[in-house]
């Protein structure tokens, strides 16, 4: 079977976990500041802010996260002390009933972005430590064990191009976060002699941490990004993942933290589109995009159709280059998954 439905239990216990996870990291951000949450709707979707003033008068406001039940569920508990004494045996009851953890080494990275806001920023968690996430999400475990090894960490942020209205001027300094965790990441300088978006610990070549953006003007030419202070790799077809970001939390321990992930649909449909991209030594991770795309289609499915549906439109509409690399995805996933009926389901106008 492609994946497993945890029980009742344990999705509830994964949905107090980002509750709770999200409450602590908001109120540590505004501390005892005087103000409201707001909301703003963008490109269609809504989202919500907290803004307060200064003592000089000046209006801020700060980025909470996108229409959800974790989000409303903040805004009736913010301010609630006890909410950080709690956190620890939710996220060890989730992980005993079965939800998934990330692995311990790779939490420290993740966990140290985010204290320095890179998640606030707009950054967005992509690869497979999402995939793993979209298990508790959609409350499964997943059948194929070989979709959720990964030794990288891959980050997306849409760049200039950004939907999200953050704040102004918003300064956060990824490349001191990765040095700060003393690990030995250095970054990788690229053919030009300018570092390419990537991390790399010289002794441990398969531990990877990877930032990626949008292709824009200046074509798949790396580029460092003024407010965060890490290059980013221009990737094709990135933007379409990076519309209708989600928040949830990754567990490891007894510690959870907030991330930014892409919507599981259209996850799940830009790896229909990089696998047949691959190429060269890169193209032993096409099956590994394919099998995460069928896992993924296969729970949405059965669970939220119409999510699939809606965002398979989306891309079908973006013009024949994307709809002739979805075509390809398509005929791929069902020699791979001939059972699942995808061509059927998928089809390509």
């Amino acid at each position: 079977m492609m994946f497993q439905p945890l029980s009742m239990t344990a999705q509830t216990a994964f949905s107090q976990v980002v509750e709770v996870a999200l409450s602590i990291e908001h109120m540590r951000s505004v501390a005892d500041l005087p103000g409201a949450f707001v909301a703003k709707t963008v490109k269609g979707h809504k989202y919500w802010y907290y803004q307060y003033t200064e003592p000089a008068g000046v209006r801020r406001q700060v980025f909470v996260g996108p229409e959800g039940d974790a989000v409303q569920a903040l805004i009736a508990r913010a301010g609630d002390p006890a909410a950080a004494e709690s956190l620890g045996p939710l996220v060890r009851s989730a992980a005993v009933l079965g939800c998934a953890e990330i692995l311990p080494r790779h939490y420290r990275v993740l966990r140290r972005l985010a204290e320095y806001g890179f998640f606030k920023a707009g950054g967005v968690l992509i690869g497979t430590h999402a995939f793993v996430v979209y298990g508790n999400m959609l409350g499964v475990r997943w059948g194929g064990a070989d979709a959720a090894r990964t030794q990288d960490i891959d980050f997306a942020h849409a760049g200039k191009s950004i939907s999200l209205a953050l704040a102004p001027n918003c300064q956060i300094q990824t490349h001191e976060a990765i040095q700060s965790l003393n690990m030995g990441f250095l970054p990788i300088a690229g053919l030009s002699g300018k570092t390419g978006g990537a991390y790399l610990i010289p002794n441990e070549k398969e531990f990877r941490l990877d930032f990626l953006t949008t292709v824009g003007r200046s074509g798949e030419v790396p580029f460092e990004h003024p407010d965060l202070h890490v290059t980013l790799q221009p990737l094709r077809f990135m933007e379409f993942s990076l519309e209708n970001v989600q928040q949830t939390a990754l567990l490891c321990g007894d510690s959870a933290t907030t991330v930014n992930v892409p919507h599981p649909a259209r996850y799940a449909l830009h790896k229909l589109i990089v696998a047949g991209e691959r190429e060269g030594a890169f193209q032993s991770k096409s099956s590994k995009d394919l099998m995460q795309a069928g896992l993924l289609l296969s729970a949405l499915k059965e669970m939220r159709p119409w999510e699939v549906e809606e965002a398979w439109a989306d891309l079908l509409g973006r013009g024949n280059g994307w709809s002739s690399r979805a075509k390809r995805g398509v005929f791929a996933l069902s020699r791979q998954f001939p059972e699942e009926g995808f061509g059927d389901w998928l089809k390509v106008v």
